[in-house]
């Protein structure tokens, strides 16, 4: 397992949680910390060309007055996402971990898709800039990245808490096989609390199953198992509520053709609507 992860941070609201919980996981685990921040091609570039819409008369001048504002306007965008970086990196450095900055101009998901190959897990937190206006909704970026990213996910929520006590969702599928393989290799989750639930019916098949996670965590951590009726998001929220669980791991369960683009409803959903921070594995 690689010793790297990568934390997105944009100003917003979510960004210090996306820190708190970067050093959290550096801490436990031993992990380097890159921090990064995108900036939209019309941030960190020129504008469009307008030249078609200018008279002849005034072409020149207004042209040229054009590319000074795109020019400072690209200026305060990078200077901003500098400013950024270099806050994060100071939450960052008061708990006593080091990281690296890497600002970059383009497209979030290209961004992503070339940095997550360097490292084991991305953060990000569950909404942006628009924190405010979209309370109860999964950020647009942060939706993007859950249906784009390959590596395991880690979606913060508001505000940070210890993580003690973790929630596993599992369904026995696949993914939420490589979920549980991938907390027990985990080391910032050793010595924690986990329970591994399913929602549906108690049959033997999902009993063995459940006893078959439960063997993979045990050794690393102090494991339950339990099965609960219901639907999945109501029972898995309701658990979290009641239980006082401070995190919950799933696997990312896709019934499209198309998996690398599609995540299932219940994942989004919880994502959505959960109120601690969520690992996402595929």
């Amino acid at each position: 397992m690689t010793d790297k992860i990568i934390a997105l941070v944009d100003g917003s609201a979510y960004s210090r949680s996306v820190c708190d919980h970067a050093a959290w996981i550096a801490e436990r685990g031993g992990c380097a910390v890159e921090l990064m921040h995108v900036l939209g091609r019309r941030e960190g570039g020129a504008g469009s060309d307008l030249s078609g819409a200018i008279s002849l008369g005034a072409r020149t001048a207004l042209l040229e007055e054009l590319s000074s504002l795109d020019e400072q306007r690209a200026k305060l965008s990078r200077a901003r996402g500098r400013a950024i970086l270099e806050d994060a990196k100071a939450l960052l450095e008061r708990e006593g971990v080091q990281a690296s900055e890497h600002l970059r101009r383009g497209d979030l998901i290209e961004a992503v898709t070339d940095k997550e190959r360097e490292a084991e897990l991305i953060l990000i937190g569950k909404r942006g800039e628009a924190a405010d206006f979209a309370k109860g909704h999964l950020g647009s970026n942060t939706e993007r990245v859950v249906r784009a990213a390959s590596k395991p996910l880690f979606i913060t929520s508001r505000a940070f808490r210890p993580i003690t006590k973790v929630l596993v969702a599992f369904d026995g599928s696949a993914n939420a096989m490589r979920a549980v393989d991938y907390a027990a290799r985990s080391t910032f989750y050793a010595g924690l609390v986990v329970k591994i639930v399913t929602v549906g019916p108690a049959t033997d098949a999902a009993l063995k199953a459940l006893e078959d996670a439960k063997a993979v965590l045990s050794p690393a951590m102090k494991t339950d198992t339990a099965i609960l009726s219901g639907q999945p998001e109501e029972a898995l929220a309701g658990l979290i509520e009641t239980d006082g669980f401070d995190h919950l791991i799933m696997g990312a369960a896709g019934h499209s053709r198309l998996r690398s683009l599609f995540v299932g409803s219940t994942s989004l959903e919880m994502i959505r609507t959960c109120k601690v921070p969520v690992l996402l594995v595929r």
